[in-house]
């Protein structure tokens, strides 16, 4: 008798995960199909073929995008080419991408760039930094914009141990992307912004 009650509520047990994993799932539309759209206005960007890593636009309309991540595991469409930063104006009506002039002694050759982030100070100057990854470590890279010579001024390489720690958490995040469905992205999201919060 007590293996019947046990079993029963077992099976309510089960019943009521599963319908709650089945409302998560609707909830985050995790079956529903994407349906292909046409946009009509768009075409490809000379400069920016092999495709961005990352994009920050200004409120001026300007827009720096990371280009030439190589990884392990992840394809390079210019595998000969150091990775760089691109500048775009998103209020011309024809935009170009053109590639930013990094200052003589920063090692461009290494330049491995992930992400970016701006920051105007209260001069309006702008400052970029750049997630870089030489030789598969990490580093933040900081950059000054120069508008009037479109180039970027090296001040400074930031390196600290949590930074390897990101990298790792964001791997993992990537590599769950790709392999597990958009229900289980809960977890590791979670553990990505636990990991990015000890940065701060």
């Amino acid at each position: 008798m007590g293996r019947m009650v046990a079993l029963s509520l077992l099976g309510i047990g089960l019943a009521l995960l599963g319908e709650r994993f089945l409302a998560l799932r609707s909830r985050l539309k995790a079956s529903r199909e994407v349906e292909s759209v046409d946009l009509p206005n768009c075409h490809l960007i000379k400069g920016i073929e092999t495709g961005a890593e990352d994009i920050d636009i200004l409120p001026n309309g300007l827009a720096f995008f990371s280009v030439g991540l190589k990884f392990p595991g992840l394809h390079s469409f210019a595998p000969d080419k150091p990775g760089g930063i691109l500048m775009m104006d998103l209020k011309d009506e024809r935009p170009r991408a053109l590639e930013l002039r990094v200052s003589w002694g920063f090692d461009l050759a290494s330049f491995n760039p992930h992400g970016i982030s701006t920051f105007i100070d209260d001069d309006d100057t702008v400052y970029l930094f750049v997630v870089n990854h030489p030789q598969f470590k990490s580093t933040v890279e900081i950059f000054k914009f120069q508008e009037e010579e479109n180039s970027l001024l090296h001040l400074k390489t930031i390196k600290h141990e949590l930074l390897p720690r990101y990298l790792l958490s964001s791997l993992f995040l990537f590599f769950c992307v790709l392999f597990f469905s958009k229900t289980y992205f809960i977890f590791p999201l979670l553990l990505y912004k636990y990991q990015f919060n000890l940065l701060l």
